[in-house]
């Protein structure tokens, strides 16, 4: 070989080198980084059992009461009547003069049962009320259950306006 082709090439050779150790250097450095991990496979959903309809109970089920005397149970009476007869309940104060005042007393047995009422004053006057009371008493029926005693008389007094509306002693907003 001709010695100056010789010298040329080996001095051309080292920079033929540098040039490509330089391209190999920064292509690994700007490699793809790998691709991140599959996620984890759901586990196939597991069948529910289908259970039969449950048969209607018979047994009666109402909240309970924990009234410890009647006096304290008549406030639980009270209030499940309003809830029963939200929309008969007279707002606000009740006028001077009333339909009609009548005092019941309620027996309520530990499943929240009617079994009996006694017209402790019954409003002579308008038969039509008393039917109406009794009505309502034994259409809020199951009562709560008085827990504690087992079973309860209790005796509240009904405030009796003339549009059929009406408040009981225990929760009244008073009279004008």
């Amino acid at each position: 070989m001709n010695p100056t082709l010789l010298r040329q090439t080996r001095t051309r050779m080292p920079a033929r080198v540098t040039v490509v150790d330089i391209a190999c250097i920064l292509a690994a450095c700007t490699t793809q980084p790998p691709p991140p991990p599959p996620a984890p496979a759901q586990p196939p959903p597991v069948a529910q059992p289908t259970l039969p309809p449950a048969p209607p109970s018979t047994a009666i089920t109402t909240r309970a009461s924990y009234a410890s005397t009647p006096r304290e149970y008549r406030r639980d009476g009270a209030s499940h009547l309003y809830a029963k007869n939200s929309s008969r309940i007279y707002p606000g104060k009740m006028p001077p003069l009333l339909h009609a005042v009548a005092v019941l007393q309620v027996d309520i047995n530990g499943q929240g049962a009617v079994t009996a009422l006694r017209w402790m004053r019954a409003p002579s006057h308008a038969p039509e009320v008393v039917a109406e009371i009794e009505r309502s008493v034994r259409s809020a029926a199951p009562f709560p259950a008085p827990i504690k005693m087992g079973h309860v008389t209790y005796t509240d007094t009904w405030l009796w306006h003339k549009s059929g509306r009406f408040q009981l002693d225990t929760l009244t907003e008073g009279q004008l």
